[in-house]
């Protein structure tokens, strides 16, 4: 029986033969690799997936989905949603890190990424279709229009690289919007700091990006009475990760 894409879901399912092909190439699937897709769909890069990898835990929400995908034995199917779902218990249980994949809902995908986040120390890396823009923000550097708030809390774990483009009619039906396939790699040399910290700070500062931080985070800084030199005589986007980093721990220990 034919599927009717779920608006409620965000569905869009990939059917560009070509794209799928450049996609899978990109992840490059090994036999044994610890594959887990999110919103697998009708299966568009399931199949070529699997047939590399030999199995895959796909994660799909649509019941209707999850009950045809559950006829498949190379599957194992966590009927949920994703942002319910404990990555490093399915890393524990495939004894070793996981590779994350999908085509994720545009309408929650900044949730999902925040979600898997918490779980990067089990994740070898991550590639995932997502709307350009959001792409274009997880990738941008200093001084740009796309560096935000987005920018510094993924860039502080994850090295970030724009791998395709993909247009809205490999889709049915069509976004609206063009789509990107970002990589994300866990980084291995992490500052140790306070994610809330780091989280609550990169928010004041971002809260009014056309104003100088000293009108926003100079206010933030002086209530906690911090002495120290950052530069508050700059916007928030020409600050590098760098420094959030440092100003972080610098905070923690004061």
């Amino acid at each position: 029986m034919k599927h009717i894409p779920r608006k409620r879901f965000g569905q869009h399912f990939l059917t560009d033969s070509a794209v799928i092909d450049a996609i899978v190439d990109a992840i490059r699937p090994q036999p044994g690799d610890a594959l887990v897709e999110i919103g697998p769909g009708l299966g568009a890069m399931t199949d070529p997936l699997v047939a590399r990898c030999g199995h895959l835990t796909v994660i799909e929400l649509d019941r209707d989905l999850a009950a045809r995908l559950r006829r498949r034995s190379e599957l194992s199917v966590v009927e949920s949603d994703v942002l319910k779902v404990d990555f490093g218990a399915l890393a524990r249980q495939a004894g070793r890190k996981l590779r994350v994949v999908g085509n994720l809902p545009y309408n929650i995908s900044t949730p999902i990424l925040f979600h898997l986040l918490g779980a990067v120390d089990h994740v070898a890396d991550q590639h995932f279709m997502l709307q350009k823009e959001v792409v274009a923000r997880m990738a941008a550097r200093p001084g740009s229009k796309d560096y935000g708030r987005l920018t510094v809390m993924l860039q502080w774990r994850y090295d970030i690289e724009d791998v395709l483009d993909v247009p809205p009619e490999a889709f049915e039906p069509p976004p609206r919007v063009d789509s990107a396939v970002v990589r994300m790699q866990p980084l291995p040399d992490v500052a140790a700091l306070d994610a809330a910290l780091l989280g609550e700070l990169v928010t004041v500062a971002f809260s009014q990006r056309r104003k100088l931080l000293r009108h926003t985070l100079g206010r933030w800084l002086a209530q906690r009475a911090f002495g120290g030199d950052f530069d508050v005589q700059r916007r928030a986007e020409e600050v590098p990760v760098a420094e959030y980093l440092e100003l972080a721990q610098a905070l923690a220990r004061h």
